[in-house]
């Protein structure tokens, strides 16, 4: 009975934490969007329910974040007095997948955490950035995997867990992206688009994997044909003019 009643009382406060925190009552967007093969930002958009501005764990939370954004060199902007976005820039894939991995991480969350402590259910993820040079593209893949099992309601329940929560990952880029998900059916899990966006509703509960690839034209590469061009243009004139004879 003891320990019947203290798995109840467990559920309970992970359900108020989730409900504070990362349910209904707040909106949370993470988004990476690529400007270029050499620079992008990843864009966190975090909108309150006014009944939450006063609470003083959602204040701490969102203190934390705050912290979290500086510390790698990332901006805070104030939308309204319940809506923030925190922009971290990266300068390229490797310093993209660094940055995003390191601002999820338990480690940072815990340096800056500071004289208020702040308890919330183990959630881990992994970032992976993988890059391809083919001259004047690149192809660049993006895969994520988050755990949100600790997020999930008992299945006796009567409340369903995408009715508390509402987070969303997406990507952004120049030509738009391609969704890689399929499950072993072969069947494409949903993402829907929106302009060049590309957009996932994460699932509460369960293990999320998302997989997308998009091609970007490289700078670089291009320069290199330009210039390569205007040689062999040279050097082909050059040949076409007459010999003079003294």
């Amino acid at each position: 009975m003891i320990a019947k009643l203290a798995r109840l009382l467990k559920h309970l406060v992970v359900l108020c934490i989730v409900c504070l925190i990362t349910s209904g009552c707040v909106n949370y967007d993470v988004g990476v969007k690529f400007d270029s093969p050499n620079g992008g930002a990843i864009v966190q958009k975090i909108q309150l329910d006014d009944r939450l501005l006063t609470s003083g764990t959602s204040q701490t939370w969102l203190a934390n974040i705050e912290q979290r954004t500086r510390k790698l060199q990332g901006k805070i902007r104030k939308v309204s007095s319940n809506e923030i976005i925190a922009t971290i820039p990266f300068s390229n894939g490797q310093d993209l997948e660094k940055k995003f991995n390191e601002f999820f991480s338990t480690e940072l969350a815990a340096k800056v955490r500071g004289k208020k402590s702040l308890e919330l259910p183990q959630i881990d993820s992994k970032f992976v950035v993988q890059q391809g040079n083919f001259i004047v593209l690149e192809r660049t893949r993006l895969i994520y995997d988050i755990d949100l099992r600790s997020l999930g309601i008992a299945t006796d329940s009567p409340i369903s867990p995408n009715s508390l929560l509402d987070l969303q990952f997406s990507v952004e880029a120049p030509w738009g992206a391609q969704s890689l998900n399929r499950t072993k059916n072969g069947v494409v899990i949903p993402a829907r688009r929106n302009g060049k966006q590309l957009i996932w509703t994460l699932q509460p509960g369960v293990q999320n994997h998302i997989e997308t690839a998009f091609w970007m034209p490289n700078p670089l590469g291009i320069g290199a044909l330009v210039i390569a061009a205007i040689v062999a243009a040279g050097i082909f004139f050059k040949k076409q003019q007459p010999v003079t004879v003294s």
